[in-house]
């Protein structure tokens, strides 16, 4: 067995047995007991661990090239021998406040599962662990793993969109606190924070239409009396897409005021600066005028003339401080 195995079992009438040496002589023995399938689970493969796996299985070149290169969105195809399902699994850092999608491939067949992880984030050990403890689900075969791997994905995104909301209510008491620090963190944080939300909607958007068809009749190898069952996927899908809707919209409504407080504070900030230049001009025009070097000039030769100027440009620097205080310039 490769080493990128990371999980290999057959499950007959639902009850796990160890796993096979041969991968194809095991599938076609559940084949032929019909009660039974194979489960594989890989992390990562290259080219030269999964060719041999893809050609016991009889997987199509298209779905493998797509399980090898990752990056995929999600989504739902249709071969010949097999559905291949892309899911991206998300997960949330709490202490970086980060949103990290992963990707997950199902190859779903006659009497056979094999699923392909990149990345960490994934719910396949504790959906098979569960799995293995409730027989009559894995009784259904492939489509129970199917069912069972998407509901935990999706579910994981309610959480998600849980925990994002809290940091965007704390977020926005930060933008509308009265006393503001630095715009520029806070900007970038919105920045950022709008960055994770897009990672988010590119995993959690997709899926429905994938879900759509699951729950439709006429998918192969997909259980009819499991239509059901990912119908109650799609809708917490849809609850999902509906929150991460929501929280994309308020992020921008946030954004938008934090803009026009940020345009608001420049207001200040200028008229306070226009204030204080008034409140300069005027004994500068004044001390101009009479700096100026002519021979006939008023209140030259009159005694009381200099404190009598100074007396008028404090009158005047009063009166102005003033009504600027009570416009609130100042």
């Amino acid at each position: 067995m490769p080493d990128v195995i990371v999980d290999c079992a057959i499950y007959r009438d639902g009850r796990r047995t160890d796993g096979p040496e041969d991968l194809s002589a095991a599938l076609d023995e559940a084949r032929a007991e019909g009660n039974s399938f194979l489960w594989l689970g890989m992390h990562e493969p290259t080219q030269e661990e999964f060719d041999r796996v893809s050609s016991q299985f009889g997987l199509h070149p298209l779905a493998v090239e797509d399980a090898l290169k990752a990056h995929q969105r999600p989504k739902l195809e249709v071969y010949d021998d097999s559905l291949f399902v892309v899911l991206k699994p998300v997960a949330y850092d709490d202490a970086a406040d980060t949103v990290t999608a992963s990707e997950l491939m199902l190859f779903v067949g006659d009497s056979f599962v094999v699923t392909v992880r990149h990345g960490e984030a994934s719910p396949l050990r504790t959906v098979r662990v569960r799995l293995e403890h409730q027989p009559k689900v894995l009784r259904h075969g492939p489509t129970a793993v199917l069912y069972a791997v998407s509901d935990a994905v999706v579910d994981h995104y309610i959480e998600v969109a849980a925990e994002l909301q809290v940091d965007l209510e704390e977020l926005e008491a930060e933008v509308f606190a009265p006393v503001r620090g630095d715009t520029r963190n806070t900007a970038a944080a919105i920045y950022a924070f709008k960055r994770e939300i897009l990672e988010f909607r590119r995993a959690t958007g997709p899926l429905a239409e994938p879900m759509a068809r699951l729950q439709n009749p006429g998918v192969p190898f997909v259980h009819e009396k499991a239509r059901p069952f990912f119908r109650d996927v799609d809708d917490h899908l849809t609850r999902a897409n509906e929150s991460v809707e929501g929280l994309d919209r308020l992020l921008s409504d946030i954004l938008s005021a934090h803009l026009a407080q940020m345009g608001v504070r420049q207001n200040d900030d200028m008229r306070k600066i226009s204030s204080w230049a008034a409140l300069a001009a005027v004994p500068t025009l004044i001390a101009g005028i009479y700096g100026m070097n002519f021979e006939h000039m008023p209140e030259l030769r009159w005694p009381l003339g200099y404190p009598a100027i100074l007396l008028v440009m404090a009158s005047l620097e009063v009166w102005l401080y003033r009504m600027f205080k009570r416009r609130g310039w100042l």
